[in-house]
């Protein structure tokens, strides 16, 4: 494009239920064409587990990483998070179909740059939010339950200039995101349901590029 239980579930309900959520604030004007897709293309994010998980098939990969090792350092705050983390990583492994997932940082949120790297090589996006058949969707929420309190005003703000940085740079309809009871509930396409844009096209990558710099750490993966 940390939290508090509430903000917690909000991502999750952005992140793995696949809301519809209409933004009135999103940005006016004509629609770009470069970057973007059908509104009949359906939306690759994870829906809650549920049903059968058979299946989960692992990706071609010629070297698999080593499990995540713990940093040399981590404050008690951020500690029960990053080994959630690890565990959802190592879930991604061995589960999830992504023998190449890479590690979380020393913050313990996910690199969403290398993430994405991945989800971008054919064949390899459906899947790589919690893995096949949503195989790692308990660890996700598990993850997110303990993820430490962020100021959600420096949130905003940051998702602020992120999203007018995309229109800028010809994401045009990229919309901004909102304070709802006190938590910044990120912006993006305006449609998630049924995405205007393809993260997947050169004009989307290269405006994601160029505003990365506006996403505070922890904050890459959510719009």
């Amino acid at each position: 494009m940390s939290f508090s239980t509430t903000t917690a579930k909000l991502r999750l309900a952005a992140f793995v239920a696949v809301p519809v959520l209409a933004l009135t604030v999103a940005c006016g004007g004509s629609d770009d064409v470069t970057g973007t897709r059908s509104h009949d293309a359906v939306a690759d994010v994870p829906s809650p587990k549920g049903g059968s998980s058979e299946g989960a098939s692992t990706a071609n990969t010629p070297n698999t990483p080593s499990a995540p090792s713990a940093p040399s350092a981590k404050s008690a705050g951020k500690s029960a998070y990053y080994d959630a983390q690890v565990a959802f990583v190592r879930c991604m492994r061995a589960k999830g179909g992504y023998k190449d997932y890479p590690d979380p940082k020393l913050s313990g949120h996910l690199d969403w740059d290398k993430i994405n790297r991945i989800g971008s090589q054919p064949g390899r996006n459906e899947g790589i939010k919690a893995g096949k058949n949503n195989v790692c969707v308990d660890e996700l929420q598990a993850a997110m339950a303990v993820e430490p309190k962020r100021d959600q005003q420096k949130s905003y703000e940051s998702m602020l200039a992120h999203a007018q940085c995309m229109r800028d740079n010809g994401i045009s309809r990229f919309t901004n995101p909102v304070m709802s009871g006190g938590n910044a509930v990120p912006g993006g396409d305006p449609n998630p349901a049924s995405p205007v844009y393809d993260p997947a096209s050169p004009a989307y990558k290269e405006a994601r590029e160029a505003c990365a710099s506006k996403l505070l750490d922890g904050l890459d993966g959510m719009q």
